[in-house]
């Protein structure tokens, strides 16, 4: 019994071995500068730490980063009663990633993701600020964890245009 068991543990990691076994690039990127204020310098922080951590970061290397973020909100009512103001945060996220030596673009990436929350009538309530802040920053984060999850499996070059 115990033979079996061993066996079909065996055939299982084998199956999760070979799903799992996949080509990840090797390439390494740099960010350029990177505007939009604060939340510019939040896209800058996650971004590299990102890249630190999937080991894609080398400050020389001549692929380099640039990206652009923006977010826009809109108030808007979802029932007759009007009791029910939320309030719509979209966030887009566009990069293109310039090859150095020969100055062209290597790869464009765009992407925008939205959430939104229930709006309290009145500007003086900080749960709307919070709010706003919480879901911009919210944004960031999956949108850029979706460009890393994409970048991890390509091979970047000129040739790709």
């Amino acid at each position: 019994m115990s033979k079996i068991k061993l066996l079909i543990l065996l055939l299982t990691n084998i199956f999760f071995a070979s799903c799992v076994n996949q080509n990840i690039s090797d390439q390494k990127f740099s960010l350029d500068y990177i505007g939009g204020e604060y939340d510019g310098l939040v896209l800058e922080n996650m971004l590299k730490s990102k890249l630190v951590n999937f080991d894609k970061f080398d400050q020389g290397s001549i692929y380099k980063i640039q990206a652009k973020i923006s977010h826009s909100q809109n108030l808007y009512i979802t029932n007759i009663d009007n009791t029910s103001d939320r309030e719509l945060i979209s966030t887009t996220l566009d990069i293109k990633i310039i090859e150095s030596i020969n100055n062209c673009l290597a790869y464009n990436y765009s992407n925008s993701v939205s959430q939104y929350y229930i709006y309290a009538s009145t500007d003086k309530f900080l749960s709307n600020q919070k709010a706003v802040e919480r879901i911009k920053y919210n944004n960031t984060d999956e949108i850029v964890q979706n460009f890393m999850n994409e970048l991890m499996y390509i091979n970047i070059s000129c040739e790709n245009e």
